[in-house]
């Protein structure tokens, strides 16, 4: 009798006779021997694993595996147990994937990370898991991260230096876009915009117009205007 999702391997003295899927009430040589094989779906998570990135930063990290056998002479005589076998695997694959990238990359902002790329190393890690599983006749489903940090020791260290770069980043795209109004600005003002007249200013006062209007821009503190009742150059 064999239920749903359920597949039998058949044996005569040792020798391999075939596998049936076939389920409900089935009739076979009373010198077979037969071992049922569930084919259903299964997930596991793995134990979550210490090893260091691909920056050499110690992490923290672990998954989660949805797996179903789909050749069940494969399962039975390939390999000694699959089951462990798939939990072995899955745990040297993601090992394997957490030396493979770095968990953050805070100079290449087009490197692939663990962290920032979730979609594409968790297809890596599935494509990888699969090579492995093929020998026990599985099919793997899914495979993603489920646990990812830096390790204890430096997670705090690595928190400042995340918040230092975009600290860095924010002020970057502040002076750019400063340096864009400055410009705009001073083109409207040389080009007499919306009916006004144009202004003509010399390098000098560019320079003194620029430097004033980037600092109340950029400044990260409340300015004051200073007013100046003599020349520049006084």
């Amino acid at each position: 009798m064999l239920q749903p999702n359920q597949a039998a391997v058949l044996t005569l003295f040792g020798a391999y006779r075939g596998s049936d899927e076939t389920q409900g009430l089935r009739f076979t040589n009373l010198f077979y021997s037969k071992k049922k094989i569930s084919l259903r779906v299964r997930n596991f998570t793995t134990q979550t694993a210490k090893v260091n990135d691909a920056n050499g930063n110690p992490i923290e990290i672990g998954a989660v595996v949805v797996w179903r056998v789909v050749d069940v002479a494969k399962a039975v005589f390939g390999v000694e147990n699959f089951t462990n076998y798939v939990h072995t695997q899955s745990e040297a694959a993601v090992r394997n994937l957490a030396r493979s990238y770095p968990y953050d990359s805070f100079e290449d902002e087009n490197e692939i990370t663990l962290i920032g790329d979730a979609s594409e190393v968790n297809d890596n890690l599935r494509t990888e898991l699969q090579e492995r599983a093929t020998a026990a006749g599985v099919e793997i489903l899914e495979a993603r991260l489920n646990d990812l940090a830096y390790a204890p020791e430096i997670a705090e260290a690595m928190l400042r230096r995340q918040q230092a770069a975009a600290i860095v980043a924010a002020r970057a795209k502040i002076v750019e876009g400063a340096v864009l109004m400055v410009r705009e600005a001073i083109d409207a003002l040389e080009e007499g915009t919306d009916g006004t007249d144009a202004i003509n200013l010399d390098d000098e006062r560019k320079a003194t117009f620029a430097s004033n209007l980037m600092t109340v821009i950029a400044s990260d503190a409340p300015t004051a205007p200073v007013v100046n009742v003599g020349t520049l150059t006084r």
